[in-house]
């Protein structure tokens, strides 16, 4: 069988199993824990459009968990299926920021390509973050200004509760010789906002502002 889960999708099949173990640890009573079940089974397969009896036999094995144990060797099982974040090559990111002159790039050797919706890195010397994501079948990159904050806020990609920043990008406005500053608040760490993402909704929405 072939990968055919997104990052984003496989955590929240993996928020999905989390909430079956809390649901197992906090009810006894049979009727709601078998209501739980059909809810969960019903959110996970509504994220794909098109699966074949095999995709839906592995999904629906979610609602065997009952405890942290079970949850860890469902998502265990699962992961193999998931769509790795498309290799990038040094050649290519420097192509997506074309204007970057010493474009500082980042390491993919430590980064587990299946927990990511999106590359994003800093380069401390200029204080910018660049962004490498694939919107619309295609690899684009955005960067801009980023400034942190040094506390918790909401992050406009995952939406979640960590340490964020502001990130500013300058676009040429219509007329001549005018700028537009767009932006918004986002994880400070773009592995654990990756980690974080259950729908690609805003981040899509953050990319289509900065076009």
């Amino acid at each position: 069988m072939e990968p055919f889960i997104r990052s984003d999708q496989y955590n929240f099949i993996r928020a999905q199993a989390q909430i079956l173990v809390n649901g197992h640890a906090s009810a006894n009573d049979t009727g709601v824990l078998q209501a739980l079940k059909a809810l969960t089974q019903e959110k996970v397969l509504q994220l794909f459009t098109d699966t074949n009896e095999e995709q839906r036999e592995l999904l629906c094995q979610i609602v065997a968990v009952t405890n942290k144990e079970q949850a860890e060797i469902f998502v265990s099982q699962i992961k193999p299926y998931v769509i790795p974040f498309k290799a990038i090559t040094e050649q290519t990111m420097r192509k997506l920021f074309p204007k970057a002159k010493k474009l500082k790039l980042p390491s993919l050797e430590h980064r587990d390509l299946k927990e990511m919706s999106y590359l994003g890195w800093d380069d401390l010397g200029s204080n910018r973050k660049y962004i490498i994501t694939e919107y619309n079948n295609k690899l684009i990159g955005i960067h801009g200004t980023f400034t942190s904050i040094h506390q918790k806020g909401i992050c406009s990609f995952c939406n979640r509760h960590e340490e964020v920043g502001l990130f500013m990008s300058t676009k040429k406005g219509s007329g001549k010789d005018t700028y537009i500053n767009r932006g918004n608040y986002i994880c400070q760490d773009s592995e654990v906002c990756n980690r974080n993402l259950t729908v690609l909704d805003k981040l899509h929405d953050f990319i289509e502002r900065l076009q």
